[in-house]
């Protein structure tokens, strides 16, 4: 029997891993955090979860690769942009394209 099942995800319970960081680099980290309002965590997280989305063969509901040869430069910076987005962002974004489509529509 499972016992995590009935616990509420915490920072208590959430999976913890200690990283070394180069010179420097948590003070970036820490500005970079600022500027986007969220905390080191949240931004580390949502920069690893960026990149892991990048690499596509991983991710199920990826269907688009970077290095797919049909996509333009163009659409591949554009893609690119999207995955940097956070979640909340991207489908902020998606609604305006699909109210967009449905007004060209009407």
């Amino acid at each position: 029997m499972n016992l995590k099942k009935n616990v509420a995800y915490t920072s208590r319970t959430a999976d913890k891993f200690v990283v070394r960081l180069p010179n420097g680099m948590r003070d970036r980290i820490a500005e970079v955090a600022r500027t986007q309002h969220r905390s080191m965590n949240s931004e580390i997280v949502a920069r690893l979860e960026s990149s892991l989305q990048q690499e596509g063969p991983h991710s199920a509901d990826d269907n688009l690769r970077l290095d797919s040869p049909e996509i333009s430069s163009y659409e591949r910076e554009l893609l690119i942009r999207f995955r940097q987005l956070a979640q909340r962002q991207q489908n902020a974004l998606l609604s305006l394209i699909a109210q967009d489509r449905e007004e060209d529509s009407q």
